[in-house]
């Protein structure tokens, strides 16, 4: 890590995945359902990396995230105000990127394979909307795949 690191307006959750760490980005406007959509995915065995804010590298061609020292191990759970969470990664490589969006919003039924840059890396990207029942095992699944 050199330099100044931009900090993303996103939620980093990881979980272990074929033998390696792997983070996920939940992107998306104040409100769409970043925080709600990382709390299901803690239950369901996921560890936090940071919430609402991700500093973030580029290092060897991969893309890195951490939460700023003030918010690490936090997240804010609307309605109930900042809470501590227990299952917490210091850091995560960030392997795919969630576009979080809001119910009711169109998605391709069967869309091509789409990237975002991030700091000049290129990462996997889908949209999802945040608050629908199965966000989680769909992000499970494609954080399964090779």
């Amino acid at each position: 890590m050199t330099g100044e690191q931009p900090v993303l307006h996103a939620t980093l959750v990881a979980r272990m995945a074929g033998g390696d760490w792997r983070g996920v980005l939940l992107r998306g406007p104040s409100g769409v359902g970043k925080s709600d959509l990382a709390l299901r995915l803690l239950r369901d065995g996921w560890w936090l990396v940071a919430d609402d804010r991700v500093v973030a590298w580029a290092e060897n061609g991969y893309l890195y995230g951490r939460a700023p020292e003030v918010l690490a191990g936090l997240i804010e759970l609307r309605g109930q105000g900042v809470v501590r969470i227990d299952r917490v990664r210091p850091w995560a490589e960030i392997a795919l990127c969630i576009d979080c969006v809001s119910a009711g919003m169109e998605l391709d039924r069967t869309p091509e394979q789409s990237f975002t840059s991030v700091l000049g890396v290129s990462v996997p990207a889908v949209r999802i909307v945040a608050i629908e029942a199965s966000a989680t095992a769909r992000i499970d699944r494609l954080v399964a795949l090779p």
